[in-house]
């Protein structure tokens, strides 16, 4: 037994050697041939001889020549069992677009649903994505606006179960906007130019190159191939262009959700290095919180906490000197604004430059469309918009003056606006008190695209070492006499950063990067759960300490009451063994078969590595397709199905030596009177002599047995989810995975039942 649990601990730091997720890039694997790494990149029309001929350049016409807009569009979500939700887009978007008049319209993934009606079966559905098509039409031509200045990019529902970019269920390239333009490369920029003034706008594909059926499809996968095209499209204006250029890149996936390429590289990389203004995605909804918002700040340290998580918005804090000495490195850094869902919320944002400060202003649309929106352009919020580099450049004195000399806002209206005023609060007093009240003047054009006001101020009467004295709040009348208000914001000209911090759902969601933590996150638990049923087992092969229930009694601590537990799981030999084994075959083995892609007969296998799937040609395979995001149904199944199996199965055991214990101590079955006296006080509580817990009655069994009960019942239910996800029949394609822990805890009843 020695040697086999040291064969045990040896293999299992062989097999934690495993390369993570970053390493396990997808892989076709030709027969008769070496590999050839494929990506989201490679496996998809990516032309790059052509690559000049695809970057547009958009002479903006019309004033005001300082500040360009766009909107983003997030998470449509199109489905045959929701109609409301293009019902909804058609009747608000395409007016309200005629009303803004942006520079260009971004959607940024998920156009279609591709779920069943109990969401559980997860692929594309034609009918979705030509009711996609037929609606944006319906909504370009409502908004007056040109097609070619709408960009959309996939989003993971976008790539349920396609097999390949081009091939028959690839209906994103047959029917959305980007498809019937030609845009088929996975990087594709386009830039506005307004008064010598550049701004470039790079959207990108990072979704699977297989595209795995949900819910194993949930995470970004940008390849190097990729990442080289972004940082070549990102640069095309360095050497050209004497003033700065702003640049902006969205895309669907946040980077909390995208996983490193073969090499190691990130997208984080390549924004650092060009220090994008923002990076805008979707993906996550609003049901996490509305400030899933994430300012991100270079690190050189190998092993610096950013690599693995951030624990708020605000990666360093604005307090950090500044370094205005000429040979100073430029800050790198870039802002990531994930944004609401059309899907639930309705959601829109406008988004504006206005000479190099970026604002936006999201749109909630469930009570229906807005009469007038309001965005305020400078100055910026200090909570959500400041940057280091505005700091810097504010305390190096080399920002531009007229920058700052006036507040400044965009204001859209259905009616004509007769007044707009600007506000300004000072909340030092401990309350709001306004310091500044006046009107807001429009700056008049002949052939404006938008309407802008500005108020002149003194902006150094509001320098203040504090990012969230000062608020600002504008109110715009239209010719009705109806007012709208903007929300109250901090601002701080210095370009200080306010504090936000983030609830515990969107520190999940945003702060965590979970392509890195993935493997840590697995291992830790292996680890721990091999440790509890090895380590006891151990000890009571090679310690000359006994843990037993009567030692416990006579010697109680969390060890002694910790190691005896475990121990007892041991001496039911068959649940002991068993759990052991179930452990290793999920890391050894295949957890399950199934039907990943939208059709054949051909199905891949799941490991805690990710999917091997074979090619739709038959002559090669994927492997290790989808990791990190099999992470959704391998640490789910190990922290809340095994895990706790392991514990319930332990305690059933030790209630059972308790029991016996009592048993004993209230019969007095071969035990003298001395020994039975002391039993008998030691185990008062346990139900002898009519304790008030009613021992004999086994209620501490009966508890465990309801909690068994939940376990299984969580187990179930994620096994008929998994069936309904990849067709899958229990008996055949995962019985090992589907059977092992519910029959492990029925023996473990059984043994248990009796003294």
């Amino acid at each position: 037994m020695g040697n086999l649990i040291l064969n045990l601990m040896m293999l299992l730091f062989l097999t934690t050697a495993t390369l993570p997720c970053t390493f396990h890039a997808t892989r076709t694997i030709e027969e008769g041939g070496g590999d050839d790494l494929s990506s989201s990149s490679s496996s998809k029309s990516s032309s790059n001889s052509n690559e000049k001929n695809d970057r547009r350049v958009i002479h903006v016409k019309g004033g005001p020549e300082s500040v360009i807009w766009v909107v983003q569009l997030s998470d449509l979500h199109f489905s045959v069992h929701h109609p409301e939700r293009a019902l909804d887009f058609k009747n608000v978007v395409g007016p309200v677009l005629s009303v803004i008049k942006p520079s260009l319209v971004l959607i940024t993934g998920d156009l279609t649903d591709g779920k069943s009606k109990d969401l559980l079966t997860m692929k594309q559905n034609e009918e979705e994505w030509v009711e996609y098509r037929n609606i944006m039409e319906v909504v370009i031509l409502r908004s007056g606006l040109d097609k070619s200045i709408f960009f959309d990019v996939r989003g993971n529902h976008d790539n349920f179960a396609v097999p390949t970019v081009g091939g028959a269920f690839d209906f994103f390239s047959k029917y959305s906007i980007n498809g019937q333009l030609g845009r088929s490369r996975n990087v594709n920029s386009i830039t506005l130019q307004t008064g010598g003034q550049k701004y470039l706008f790079v959207g990108f594909d990072s979704t699977m190159s297989v595209g795995l059926r949900g819910p194993t499809n949930l995470f970004g996968h940008p390849t190097d191939q990729l990442l080289e095209e972004l940082d070549l499209e990102l640069s095309q204006w360095n050497s050209q262009s004497t003033k700065s250029v702003t640049k902006i890149s969205f895309g669907h996936f946040p980077l909390s959700f995208s996983a490193s390429s073969f090499s190691g590289k990130s997208l984080k990389d390549i924004f650092l290095k060009h220090s994008l203004s923002a990076y805008l995605c979707g993906h996550l909804h609003t049901r996490f919180g509305k400030n899933l918002k994430r300012h991100h700040q270079s690190s050189h340290h190998f092993l610096s906490l950013p690599k693995f998580f951030q624990l708020n918005i605000h990666q360093k804090s604005s307090e950090s000197p500044v370094n205005c000495s000429p040979g100073a490195p430029p800050i790198e850094e870039f802002w990531e604004w994930e944004m609401g869902d059309w899907r639930k919320s309705r959601a829109m944002r406008v988004l504006a430059i206005d000479r190099g400060h970026v604002s936006y202003v999201d749109i909630d649309f469930k009570l229906g469309a807005k009469e007038t929106i309001i965005l305020p352009t400078f100055p910026l919020d200090s909570r959500l918009m400041s940057t280091s580099s505005s700091r810097q450049r504010y305390e190096c004195q080399v920002m531009l003056p007229s920058s700052y000399d006036s507040v400044r806002a965009l204001v859209f209206s259905v009616y004509q606006v007769v007044s707009v005023t600007t506000r300004i609060y000072d909340t030092s007093p401990g309350n709001l008190v306004v310091v500044m009240e006046t009107p807001m003047t429009k700056l008049v054009d002949n052939s404006s695209r938008g309407d802008l006001y500005a108020a002149l101020w003194n902006y150094k009467a509001f320098e203040d070492p504090s990012p969230d004295r000062f608020w600002l709040q504008i109110e715009a009348t239209d010719i009705l006499g109806r007012s709208t208000l903007t929300e109250l914001r901090p601002f701080s000209v210095d370009g200080l950063s306010g504090k936000l911090s983030w609830t515990w759902t969107e520190f999940l969601v945003m702060g965590c990067q979970w392509a890195t933590l993935y493997y840590p996150i697995l291992w830790s638990a292996l680890y721990f759960m091999f440790s509890i049923l090895l380590i006891p087992k151990a000890l009571s092969i090679f310690s000359k300490k006994q843990y037993t229930c009567k030692n416990f009694i006579a010697n109680k601590g969390f060890i002694n009451g910790t190691v005896w537990i475990l121990q007892e799981l041991c001496r039911v030999a068959i649940v002991w063994y068993g759990m052991l084994g179930y452990l290793l075959h999920l890391i050894l083995f295949p957890w399950f078969y199934g039907r990943v892609l939208t059709d054949g007969d051909e199905r891949g296998y799941m490991t805690y590595i990710g999917w091997v799937v074979k090619n739709i040609d038959g002559k090669g395979k994927h492997d290790y397709a989808g990791c990190p995001d099999i992470m959704v149904v391998v640490l789910p199944h190990l922290f809340f199905v095994v895990f706790p199996a392991i514990l319930i199965a332990a305690a059933l055991a030790a209630e059972r030596g308790i029991y016996r214990e009592h048993f004993l101590s209230c019969s007095g079955k071969k035990e003298d009177d001395y020994e039975q006296g002391r039993r008998r006080s030691l185990l008062y509580n346990y139900g002898c002599g009519g304790s008030k817990f009613h021992f004999g009655d086994r209620w501490i069994r009966k508890v465990l047995f309801v909690v068994l009960l939940v376990i299984c019942w969580k187990h179930f239910k994620n096994c008929r989810a998994l069936v309904k996800a990849y067709e899958m029949n229990p008996l055949i394609h995962f019985l090992g995975y589907s059977l092992s822990i519910p029959l492990l805890l029925a023996y473990t009843v059984y043994k248990t039942r009796n003294v």
